[in-house]
């Protein structure tokens, strides 16, 4: 089976990443899911931060965003890492399975948004933001 689409560079595909408002929100999803029940405060502390990450994506700071992203991403990632589990088997539990996807998505938005933020024309994005206003009077 062929595609008739062209494929894309890993370049564009970062970039769609970094732009996408879904990456901090998907993780701030996964860093609820783990550490909500039972409530640990410091983690928890990354999700607030996170969704107004991508709120701000949405009202056009995109590149912005990619820098928030990348740096709340990044620093979750390390501090996640620092931690094991207590037995071999408690990595592949469904926790266990979880906490890799949310370390995995927060290494992915560190190189993605990371590349964003390094290759983001703030003058391009305030005329996106000129011409495209997000509330119409």
């Amino acid at each position: 089976m062929t595609s008739s689409e062209p494929s894309k560079s890993i370049g564009s595909q970062f970039e769609a990443w970094g732009n996408s408002s879904f990456a901090p929100t998907g993780l701030a999803t996964l860093i609820t899911a783990l550490h909500f029940r039972p409530l640990q405060i410091k983690p928890m502390l990354f999700v607030p931060i996170l969704l107004f990450s991508s709120y701000a994506n949405l009202q056009g700071f995109k590149i912005d965003s990619a820098g928030i992203t990348a740096a709340s991403s990044g620093t979750y990632a390390l501090l996640a890492l620092r931690r094991r589990p207590n037995t071999f088997r408690s990595r592949f539990s469904i926790r266990g399975i979880v906490r890799g996807g949310a370390i995995g998505i927060g290494l992915m938005n560190v190189i993605a948004a990371g590349w964003v933020y390094a290759k983001g024309d703030r003058n391009k994005e305030k005329e996106n933001r000129r011409n495209n206003p997000r509330w119409v009077e």
